[in-house]
């Protein structure tokens, strides 16, 4: 890797870091999210694109990282340019309620795990996403059509410009009292 590359993506890094903690920043009022069903969607809504995001270091996976980027950016520029093009009324009654951006982030970083390295780890993900589009509907800041829109949202961007992990994935197991780890080279 030339430093040049690794000063891009050092700074892509430091961008994508700022936009979490906005993000989370925009959650430290005391407005109304002092449910707690609201407060822990807003955390996984965070959280899961982290992990996503995240695990691309843990495996050194420089081009899953870089198509985390993509898919990120094209999320985020759809969904709020969707939200401002639309203007439509939440059931709370403020405004930009299609589609829920709650429910985008969290079904990109979701199906960006499903598509990089596999259903079966993106399971846990998809459940968490779930739950943040059902904490949007719950909280009276999302109709169901809003987080939808969401979620498809999330999953087109991430299916569009991810592809299959090439390297070594090592997994645990547990079967009939044996306990170990694999480790194999996914050749997909």
């Amino acid at each position: 890797m030339t430093y040049r590359t690794k000063q891009n993506s050092l700074r892509l890094t430091i961008l994508l870091w700022l936009i979490c903690v906005g993000k989370l920043s925009l959650y430290t009022y005391p407005a109304t999210a002092s449910d707690s069903i609201e407060k822990s969607g807003d955390a996984v809504q965070v959280l899961i694109p982290v992990i996503a995001y995240g695990t691309t270091f843990y495996l050194d996976d420089t081009e899953g990282r870089t198509q985390f980027y993509k898919s990120f950016f094209i999320n985020l520029t759809v969904t709020h340019g969707l939200k401002y093009t639309i203007d439509k009324q939440r059931p709370n009654g403020s405004d930009r309620s299609f589609p829920s951006g709650h429910t985008s982030a969290a079904f990109q970083g979701a199906a960006s795990i499903h598509k990089r390295y596999g259903l079966k780890y993106s399971v846990p993900a998809y459940i968490g996403a779930s739950f943040v589009g059902y904490s949007r509907i719950e909280s009276e800041h999302h109709y169901i059509e809003d987080v939808l829109a969401g979620a498809a949202i999330g999953i087109v961007s991430s299916f569009y410009f991810t592809e299959p992990y090439k390297g070594v994935v090592i997994t645990s197991f547990a079967d009939k009292g044996n306990y170990g780890i694999r480790i194999r080279r996914n050749l997909e």
